[in-house]
């Protein structure tokens, strides 16, 4: 995150950190391999750093100390055929760490295991893309023990894939001792302000594209929060349940459910105010919803045309003075098509969040928007971490009883 303030202190107040492993509390011995299953996920433009960067003290201090570190991380996906390779990651690594950080273009291969037995003490091998296995996302045992070849014991850092239970994460936390990275700690520890329901007037904005900003954003925040103002896929998520077609719009990748989880948002109980805007703007969108046209506007209740996608809208002037009270405030992903030039949400938004407490939540969000205030790298993994109060990652490294050999 933006700042490096401190919210849970050893012991029993750390709610989601209690009872986790801590690679800040256990001795490194030079010889020991160490793999640090991290999220970096930036593609060659190196366009935002904030994902590698938190990651840099865990991996000095352990190649100072004298371990040989494996580092696993990925960018892209499988699914979607966006997976590529690391080589300009080892080289910002090297750049940013000062030593040299080799890549081996693989991390289950067959070479992939003799490369990290060869590793001298205080070396670190960047591996390859993880999610160039399509068992990575589906948390294969198998594949998580290709990767457990690579080391003895496992730092998990990463938080922004900590919801998700992968072969690199949770899968690595089967099968070998493991401990959280200082990275990881410090996020979770750093949503403490935004998770709890302190009296303060609070705003929830989400957008994107994911439908945890549906399943976990909409549908956890709205019992905590005052007020949100839904963009992006939530938005169309929202007006699909009410019964609007939404033509070519966002509605993620698991569309049914978000839909079903939307309606029984809007049938209450919550506690929010839920923004529904009286104009859209609509353009003509490509089969991936993005903007192919110009915009027009659309009032609502109304239905999308064919062919056509929602890439922004109007802030109700209720609500644009309801953020003028505001004093806490989660931003979740863009609510409009902002690097498509649809800005209106975003102009209506932020310039008023700005003399609040602030989050801006996700890798994409933080690259995409105007905004230089607080930031976490975690998106989906720190709304599931604020709605339900845990993730995948925690529960996993909770779960470890044998202790560090």
């Amino acid at each position: 995150m933006g700042s490096d303030a401190r919210c849970c202190d050893a012991g029993g107040s750390d709610g989601p950190l209690a009872g986790v492993p801590r690679l800040a509390d256990h001795p490194v011995a030079p010889g020991e391999r160490w793999i640090l299953s991290a999220g970096f996920n930036t593609g060659p433009e190196l366009a935002d750093t904030g994902r590698i960067d938190c990651e840099l003290a865990d991996l000095a201090a352990l190649a100072d100390a004298g371990a040989r570190v494996a580092v696993l991380s990925h960018q892209g996906s499988h699914r979607d055929g966006s997976a590529r390779g690391l080589s300009h990651i080892a080289a910002y690594l090297g750049r940013r760490l000062g030593r040299v950080v080799a890549y081996h273009p693989h991390s289950a291969d067959e070479e992939a295991p003799r490369v990290a037995e060869a590793m001298a003490p205080g070396a670190v091998v960047l591996f390859g893309n993880t999610r160039e296995y399509a068992g990575e996302e589906r948390g294969d045992v198998g594949l998580a023990r290709a990767f457990a070849r690579l080391g003895d014991r496992v730092a998990v850092g990463g938080f922004s894939k900590a919801h998700r239970a992968h072969a690199s994460n949770t899968g690595l936390l089967g099968l070998m001792p493991g401990v959280a990275a200082r990275s990881l700690v410090r996020d979770v520890a750093e949503l403490a302000p935004w998770a709890a329901r302190d009296g303060r007037r609070s705003v929830a904005v989400l957008g994107g594209r994911k439908p945890e900003k549906v399943l976990a954003g909409l549908a956890g925040l709205s019992g905590s929060y005052d007020l949100i103002v839904p963009g992006g896929v939530v938005l169309n998520t929202l007006l699909a349940a009410l019964g609007h077609r939404v033509g070519a719009s966002w509605l993620g990748s698991d569309p049914e459910r978000c839909v079903r989880v939307a309606r029984e948002v809007l049938q209450g109980p919550r506690r929010a105010v839920i923004h529904l805007p009286a104009t859209v703007y609509v353009a003509p969108a490509d089969a991936a919803g993005n903007p192919v046209g110009p915009a027009r506007p659309l009032a609502l209740p109304g239905d999308v045309p064919a062919g056509h996608a929602v890439v922004d809208f109007d802030l109700q002037p209720w609500a644009a003075a309801e953020l003028t009270y505001t004093e806490r405030a989660l931003v979740a992903g863009t609510p409009c098509q902002y690097r498509f030039g649809h800005t209106r949400a975003v102009d209506a938004v932020l310039p008023v969040l700005a003399g609040t407490d602030t989050l801006l939540l996700g890798g994409d969000t933080v690259a995409e928007l105007p905004w230089r205030g607080r930031t976490s790298t975690g998106g989906g993994s720190a709304l599931t971490l604020l709605a339900s109060g845990d993730c995948a990652v925690l529960r996993a490294l909770r779960a470890q009883t044998a202790s560090l050999l």
